[in-house]
């Protein structure tokens, strides 16, 4: 793939409907309908046809951080590596905490022989990644199980310091 022809015109969906019109919350389930839809499509080897569907789904204005990174993982598989680049950093922009962002961007780099630039890069997307770690969502029970462990580490720190306070205590009072 050369590049990306941007003459093509809009592929219908509800994107080209009226913009302006469109409640955030319809903005933002288009967007994600979108991304998976290029997922797909990217999984087809479809690259023309998923740039485009989320190039138009740029023009809502939200979620950009995710739509440039899919950009990015697109022309990246196309082997257009200079637009895989600018979509990373693009995303990066949007959100500077987009770890697979940086991350994808230090592969870039890599495979563009720009191995110093790679090493910095994948450095600033395992601090990032340390500073802000992903959520996990916990069971009830996963909860539990980390309340419990937590109650006793805890009481065993505080009766270990007791214990060892009381020792001091008896050493001091009978042999000083």
């Amino acid at each position: 793939m050369a590049g990306h022809k941007k003459s093509k015109p809009e592929p219908d969906s509800t994107l080209n409907s009226e913009r302006s019109s469109v409640k955030p919350t319809e903005k933002k389930e288009q967007v994600e309908e979108t991304i998976e839809q290029a997922k797909k499509l990217r999984k087809k080897g479809k690259y023309d046809e998923g740039i485009d569907q989320l190039l138009s789904a740029l023009k809502l204005g939200i979620l950009k951080d995710r739509l440039y990174y899919r950009l990015g993982n697109i022309y990246f598989d196309a082997e257009d590596l200079d637009r895989a680049e600018y979509s990373y950093k693009r995303a990066i922009e949007e959100n500077e905490d987009h770890v697979n962002a940086q991350h994808n961007l230090a592969v870039v780099y890599r495979k563009q022989g720009r191995i110093s630039e790679s090493v910095k890069q994948r450095k600033k997307a395992k601090k990032k990644e340390m500073e802000k770690p992903k959520n996990p969502d916990l069971t009830t029970q996963e909860k539990k199980y980390a309340r419990k462990f937590a109650f006793k580490l805890m009481a065993l720190l505080v009766g270990g310091l007791a214990g060892i306070g009381l020792l001091v205590y008896l050493i001091s009072r009978f042999f000083f």
